[in-house]
């Protein structure tokens, strides 16, 4: 890509930011991006196919990459021994909830994107994914504190699980969707985490 074409390109980019953040991605105009940016139909196409392509570039690599953080988090958690994982109960999914945050600020608008303007896209489900793989996971740690000698004292209801998993990630979207400074985002994820840790613990009994 030529300079004059990465110019072109970043312009294309700096105006979908602001018409994706103002309108969010379903009621953005293509045609409004394609004139704001000073460029024809025909050269906005040479760049991407279609509105989708452009928020795909926008918002894609940041969306998978704090998937694979927490996949990796989950990863270093399952290579504890049984007991170990007991012992060490939310420390790493803490650490990685705030390593999440730190991703987050660093990548602001590419955030505030996912978090407040992808209804309508396929992106609009990274609320859902945490949370089913935090579900999975914590049915999987259930069983091994069970074969621990440690089974869960109350069964707790589906609608229940989901909702308490999903206010966690919900809580640490807020801060970053409500500007929240950076350092004080960081001290209230821990909180939060430490918050949610300990209601887990109570209700299984550890």
């Amino acid at each position: 890509m030529s300079k004059d074409e990465k110019v072109t390109r970043d312009r294309i980019h700096e105006i979908a930011i602001a018409e994706f953040l103002d309108k969010g991605f379903r009621d953005a105009s293509l045609r409004n991006i394609v004139k704001e940016a000073g460029v024809t139909t025909g050269s906005f196409y040479w760049y991407y196919s279609s509105k989708e392509d452009l928020y795909d570039a926008l918002v894609a690599e940041h969306y998978n990459h704090i998937l694979q953080m927490y996949d990796n988090a989950l990863e270093s958690f399952w290579k504890m021994s049984k007991k170990e994982q007991k012992e060490h109960m939310g420390d790493i999914g803490g650490e990685c909830m705030a390593t999440m945050v730190e991703y987050m600020y660093r990548h602001l608008t590419e955030f505030k994107l996912l978090l407040t303007a992808s209804p309508g896209t396929k992106y609009d489900n990274l609320l859902h994914e945490l949370t089913q793989r935090e579900i999975d996971s914590t049915h999987e740690f259930e069983k091994h504190m069970a074969e621990l000698g440690h089974p869960m004292g109350t069964q707790i209801e589906p609608a229940l699980e989901h909702s308490i998993t999903s206010g966690m990630f919900e809580g640490m979207f807020e801060l970053v969707i409500h500007d929240v400074p950076k350092e004080k985002a960081l001290k209230c994820v821990r909180q939060l985490h430490d918050f949610y840790t300990a209601g887990w613990k109570a209700l299984m009994g550890l």
